[in-house]
Formats: C-alpha cells, structure tokens, sequence
C-alpha cells in the first residue's frame, strides 16, 4: 500500500534497538537521549505554564516569548540580528523543521545534497518531497570531507544542501574551511543551504561550531535549524525552530502547518527560560558530555574496539571488527546477547554500505555508572 518512494523506509532503527533493549534488559546506548533531567529554572518554568492555563493552541508561528529568545540566542552567540516575527519559526522538533523547509523548497526532479553517513529522517524526507538526494561520504576515522567527491554531488539541479554539524551520527563538527567550501558551492550553484545545529552547544576540547548562516554572503541563502531537545536534555518536548531570510521562514510556515499545525504549548515559553541561561549553564551541561564521552571512548578501546574520538554530539563511532563484526546490522542485533549492550550499526545512515560496514554508532548521554557498567559489558565480550 505504501507510496514506492517511501518503500525503502521502516520501522527506524532507534525504534528497533531500543525495543531490543528493552526486550532484553540491556543498556540502551543505541537512542540518543539523555537520562537525567534538564536545567531546574526549564523544568519550573514549564510546570508554571502549565498551572497557568497555557495548555491550548500556542500562535502559529511560536509563542512570542520563545520567538524573542531564538533571536536573542543567535544575536548573543554568533551575531546575527533576526526579526523575531519574520525570521523566526518554532516547529515540533529539528525534524519537523527539517521536513518543513525540504518539503517547502523541494520539487520532483530538484536534487539535495547531503553527507553521508545521513540523519535517517534526512533521505525520508527528500523521498517525501520527490526531490533526488547526492551525496559526499565521510569516512571513518576522521570523517573529513573530501573536496572532489562533494564537487561531484552538485549538479544544476542542486536546489538546497542539508548540513548537519556537529555531525550525528559521526560526533564531527565541521571545520570553518570545510564549511566555506560547502558555501562556495551552494553559492557558484545558486543553492539554499540548510544546517541543523541541535548539537551547536555540545562540542568538546576547543572545537567550534560555526553557523554557515555567519559565513560572508551567506545570511540569504542559509536556513538554521536548532532545538532544545539536545542541549537541555529534554528530547520529549520537541520544541525545534529555525531561522533565515524572512521568504524561506514564510515558505515553511506554510508546510508547518499542514503538518502539526502546532505543538508543544506549554513548554515553549520553558525553552524560552533556558535559552537566556547563563553561560556556566551551557559550559556544565557540555563539561559533562565531555566527561561522558572520555568514559565511553576508554571503555570501547579497552574493548579492543577502534574509535574515533568526536568533538561533539551524543555520539562516538567505533569499529567493531576486533569483536568480530562483519556485517553491523547483524553484529548490533547479536550484541545485546554478547554484551547486554545496544549500539546501532552506522551502515543505516549510508548509500555506500561498504564505507561503514562495521562501524557501530554508541550514545554517551547517559550518566556515569551506566558508561562504566556499559564499559565492563563490553570489555567482558572481547574474544
């Protein structure tokens, strides 16, 4: 019955491991979500909100309040001056305002430009526009990006290139010259670009993130897409937005609400508190992370697992051959029998299955005893 463009898309994978884990009593480090709770003054606010009778249809284009703190955020992080009324739209969560802008600007026969390894709601998504995707593989195990694969990708039919950094599933966040490179082409081929930083506060060690919407020339034709489910530890409130030149917002209001009208009342002006946190807010929530990954990655290569240490995300990426993987699919769903572990194989995010054959994506949002009992599980299946 299903459509033969969504024909190659099921169940997601997070939703076959973490059921997996759950079958089996096993650590879920498969799907990204935190287990501890986010900043106390959020969790308040959204209780307030709640008691205040904010449990109805929120405004269309977002509670003011929260449009005002999206602006201010750009403006206090990165320098960018948005209109809060006209730059500015919430949506249900980073996905929806991905599918919003793709399905907005998409056509049949317009291609998108992506990396792979690929967010799994990127290829549905630009299967549900019609639109064609092309991509430039990274590869393991510093996952940078090679110049003439993603010269190849674009075409003139490119319309818009989908970006993600810091870079799920990889953990990679993206150089400012490999940024200006993606800019440069978007530019020479008359091509949006459309970035999703849900993890632009989650970077470790000195790295940066850098929003191509701040590159020179870029404002115009750059969309911005950010949420508060990562940064805040609040996955379940799906409150997303994005950001960019007053047509392309317009252009995906128009989607938006044939796709979820509205949501998430009484949480957006919560997220609106949390956006104006202190700094030492955000410094300790990636201060922890930083911790969290150190603990994961030593556990994987005391493992005998190959890791590529990331600079950011939830997510480390390691290669499970020397526990004698060979095909990751088949090796993610034995390994809650050998090590009471869930990972998911990172082959899913990938066209060229071969770049990623044994590669196994782990999430390190998780609180410390459970990384180090996850550790010893691991540790104890090596052959």
């Amino acid at each position: 019955m299903l459509v033969p463009r969504m024909s190659g898309f099921g169940t997601t994978i997070f939703a076959e491991m973490s059921a997996l884990a759950a079958r089996t009593g096993s650590i879920n480090l498969g799907q990204g979500f935190p287990d501890t709770d986010g900043p106390a003054a959020m969790l308040h606010a959204a209780k307030a909100a709640i008691d205040a009778g904010r449990n109805q249809y929120p405004p269309g284009p977002g509670v003011p309040e929260l449009l005002e703190a999206v602006a201010a955020h750009q403006r206090r992080f990165y320098g960018l001056d948005l209109d809060p009324t006209t730059q500015v739209l919430v949506t249900v969560g980073a996905t929806e305002a991905i599918a919003s802008v793709v399905l907005a600007l998409c056509e049949p026969g317009d291609e998108v430009v992506t990396f792979e390894p690929y967010y799994d709601s990127y290829a549905a998504t630009i299967a549900l526009a019609g639109a064609t995707r092309r991509t430039s593989v990274l590869r393991f195990p510093d996952f940078a990006v090679d110049e003439a694969s993603l010269r190849a990708a674009f075409s003139p039919r490119t319309r818009l290139v989908l970006l993600n950094t810091p870079h799920n599933p990889t953990g990679k966040v993206f150089t400012r010259a490999e940024l200006e490179l993606v800019a440069s082409l978007a530019r020479e081929h008359d091509a949006w670009v459309v970035t999703d930083e849900v993890y632009e506060h989650l970077v470790f060690d000195g790295a940066v993130h850098v929003p191509v919407a701040t590159l020179p020339g870029m404002f115009d034709r750059t969309i911005t897409i950010s949420s508060a489910g990562k940064t805040f530890s609040a996955t379940g409130w799906k409150v997303g937005w994005l950001s960019g030149p007053a047509e392309a917002v317009a252009a995906a209001r128009t989607v938006k609400q044939f796709l979820t009208f509205v949501g998430s009342g009484p949480f957006q002006p919560a997220v609106a508190v949390a956006l104006g946190l202190g700094d030492d807010v955000y410094a300790g929530i990636a201060d922890s992370l930083a911790r969290g990954r150190d603990l994961l990655c030593d556990a994987l290569e005391t493992a005998g697992l190959t890791v590529s240490r990331p600079a950011g995300t939830y997510f480390v990426v390691a290669d499970a051959a020397p526990l004698g993987a060979v095909d990751g699919l088949e090796f993610a769903r034995r390994l809650p029998e050998l090590a009471g572990v869930v990972g998911v194989p990172v082959s899913v995010f990938h066209d060229d299955q071969g770049a990623a054959r044994t590669l196994i994506r782990f999430a390190f949002c998780k609180r410390d005893d459970v990384l180090r009992e996850a550790g010893r599980r691991l540790a104890s299946a090596r052959p």
